[in-house]
């Protein structure tokens, strides 16, 4: 199992490219559709506690899986596993960061990159909508962040992803004690 863990990270690792979320896609059918080491909502929760954590939200991802298969080893190895590619690769286009970057072709290659791994931003984010619980609370919250990362984009505002978890999360606290306080209410109105 341990190495069943750092073997499926590291090609997680090797094969996908764009950061994080680009790897969410990839990490969904590997972990949860091949593998079966965790359920579609069990992903997204931990998604959510991964992006709200600091680091990296594959390194977050892998940590937690090979914690929860293997215990602290399996998350060092799983995180290890997803680690090394990215280390190898960036050490060395640095020994050639200079010709790399004028390099045309690999201008190219960039651009075609940047568009796929659009893609994969999207494709992760489409899967997480479809899993996530839809009520009036949710899709508002959703969309009240979606327009304010577009508009914040377009007029150049900066402002911390970090900042619009945070605010959900204590939407979703305030709203959750509003529920229960109803629901106590309407229990004692039958009384």
């Amino acid at each position: 199992m341990l190495l069943s863990l750092f073997l499926t990270f590291l090609k997680i690792g090797l094969f996908t490219f764009g950061g994080g979320y680009a790897m969410i896609a990839q990490i969904k059918e590997t972990v949860v559709q091949n593998k079966k080491w965790m359920t579609d909502q069990e992903l997204l929760e931990v998604i959510a506690i991964a992006e709200s954590t600091p680091g990296p939200i594959a390194i977050n991802l892998a940590t937690y899986v090979g914690y929860k298969k293997r215990g602290v080893l399996g998350s060092a190895l799983a995180t290890i596993g997803v680690v090394i590619p990215s280390l190898i690769i960036i050490f060395i286009i640095s020994l050639f960061l200079d010709e790399f970057m004028t390099n045309k072709y690999v201008a190219y290659a960039f651009t075609g990159i940047k568009c796929a791994v659009t893609f994969l931003i999207l494709k992760a984010g489409a899967e997480m909508f479809k899993q996530m619980k839809k009520n009036a609370v949710s899709i508002l919250i959703f969309s009240a962040v979606f327009i304010a990362m577009i508009l914040f984009d377009v007029f150049s505002v900066s402002f911390s992803s970090v900042i619009f978890i945070l605010i959900g999360g204590v939407i979703g606290i305030i709203l959750c004690g509003i529920s229960k306080t109803e629901s106590k209410n309407n229990k004692e109105d039958k009384n």
